[in-house]
């Protein structure tokens, strides 16, 4: 699977974080503190991982800034991007199933090492429902983006 990830400041975590993805198999496509010479302002590496998803570039992005809450609500202004800001495998694994997120929010505040395996681990295990219920709140999701497009 392609992977963008952004992060605002080169932490551990973060550098972590590109490490277990590799590991896993991916190819990651790093933003902001990760890439030499890259705009390290969250919203600016968040906005750059979240387009290549919208765009199809890469098929799900990971950002990351001190709380999350910048790089998610940045991310967010995409159209065609679900972020969710998961500080839990549980959050992960809700966001991905009902909410179809394309697009995993991280604290590097927050995130341990091992926390970080387990909210990776749940996020790629978990696969989009297709209870009618759930699919109709991420279509009308998709049609709030297409609004915000138009107007």
């Amino acid at each position: 699977m392609r992977i963008s990830v952004s992060s605002d400041m080169d932490e551990p975590v973060a550098r972590l974080l590109v490490a277990e993805l590799e590991r896993r198999g991916h190819e990651v496509r790093p933003h902001g503190a990760l890439r030499a010479g890259a705009d390290a302002q969250w919203a600016a590496c968040s906005e750059a991982a979240a387009r290549e998803v919208a765009e199809g570039a890469v098929d799900q992005a990971v950002v990351c800034c001190w709380t999350g809450t910048g790089a998610s609500i940045a991310a967010n202004k995409v159209p065609g991007v679900r972020a969710a800001l998961c500080t839990d495998a549980v959050t992960a694994d809700g966001a991905r199933r009902w909410n179809d997120a394309n697009v995993l929010a991280l604290s590097l505040r927050l995130t341990s090492g091992p926390l970080l395996k387990e909210i990776l681990d749940a996020w790629f295990a978990a696969e989009a429902s297709q209870d009618p219920e759930d699919r109709q709140n991420v279509a009308r999701v998709g049609r709030l983006d297409a609004a915000r497009k138009d107007s």
